[in-house]
């Protein structure tokens, strides 16, 4: 449309977007995103084909094309199988205690962090926080062993200072998930937090100007505009770990148990790692596994339900 004119103006056909061609994706965008795929096909995909020995009595000299079909067998067994029952509900208590906690303190965290008015300051904490984050279990649990040992710095302390004798942190069951829950948190909580401090970061500085013209306090501004804004995000994060009920962290405890804790400590991961390579069940261990899979799996598409109607949040 002329502006000058008032009549509708036809651009030469050079001009004229090609709609048929945005409507296509780049080629060269497909081909970059390739490699990945054949990765994930090849180490995702490609070893699922193992989960038909689930099914059968496998035996390694004949392969999963020669080993005889049992059906359900092992399923039954597992079902009736009360030490798999301990280490499920192992499993569950592991995993719900740290979705919990690393809710709720990396919530209250970033409530204190942003508080902070001293940006310097501020992000040196952020930074110390979230850096444990970036420790593997490995070298964090060989840490762990020594501090926590008998005659580790712990205990000493706890001797030295309050008179208490020294605690068996990884050889006593109720110790041990202690440990197991506050180790977790330690390490993961300041990097959770970046969540909260960037929905933070996305309230509109007008509604606290707005709430200090009308009087009122740090505390009610909190309140009534800092935490309902974050409400909608620990919502995400909480229905997102849903997801995650059955993973217990198979490399903090694989690195931190030990056989005097088995009956508190096991979870299903490392119960699957030595049935499966330690003692050679691999029909069985693959059973577990497949259970394992199959309920997350329902637990994921149930999660992702939940944040979408909640928060309104999707990824698809």
């Amino acid at each position: 449309m002329d502006a000058n004119t008032g009549q509708q103006v036809t651009l030469p056909t050079s001009q004229q977007p090609n709609r048929k061609k945005s409507k296509r994706s780049p080629w060269m965008l497909h081909l970059m995103v390739l490699p990945a795929a054949i990765l994930v096909f090849i180490f995702s995909y490609v070893p699922m084909t193992g989960i038909v020995m689930a099914f059968q009595d496998y035996k390694a000299g004949l392969g999963i094309t020669g080993s005889p079909w049992v059906g359900l067998k092992h399923f039954r067994y597992m079902a009736e199988n009360e030490y798999f029952i301990k280490i499920t509900l192992n499993t569950l208590f592991f995993a719900c205690t740290k979705i919990v906690m690393n809710l709720i303190i990396p919530f209250i965290f970033a409530l204190l962090l942003n508080e902070v008015r001293n940006m310097g300051f501020k992000r040196s904490i952020q930074t110390l926080v979230y850096l444990p984050h970036f420790l593997s279990w490995v070298t964090l649990a060989g840490i762990l062993i020594d501090m926590l040992a008998q005659t580790g710095i712990i205990n000493q302390l706890l001797t030295n200072l309050f008179g208490i004798k020294p605690i068996f942190f990884l050889g006593d069951g109720t110790w041990f998930r202690i440990t197991i829950i506050v180790s977790d948190v330690w390490k993961e909580f300041g990097f959770n937090t970046i969540i909260f401090l960037a929905a933070l970061a996305g309230i509109n500085p007008s509604l606290y100007e707005a709430a200090e013209v009308d009087g009122a306090s740090r505390w009610k501004q909190t309140t009534h505009i800092t935490i309902p804004a974050l409400v909608p995000m620990a919502i995400v994060v909480a229905t997102l770990a849903l997801g995650n009920v059955l993973n217990a962290n198979f490399d903090q405890i694989f690195n931190l148990y030990n056989p005097l804790i088995y009956q508190q400590g096991d979870i299903i991961d490392t119960f699957v790692y030595r049935e499966g390579l330690l003692t050679g069940q691999f029909s069985f261990a693959t059973a577990v596994g497949l259970f394992k899979s199959a309920i997350s799996l329902i637990l994921i598409v149930i999660s992702y339900r939940l944040a979408y109607r909640f928060a309104g949040y999707r990824i698809f």
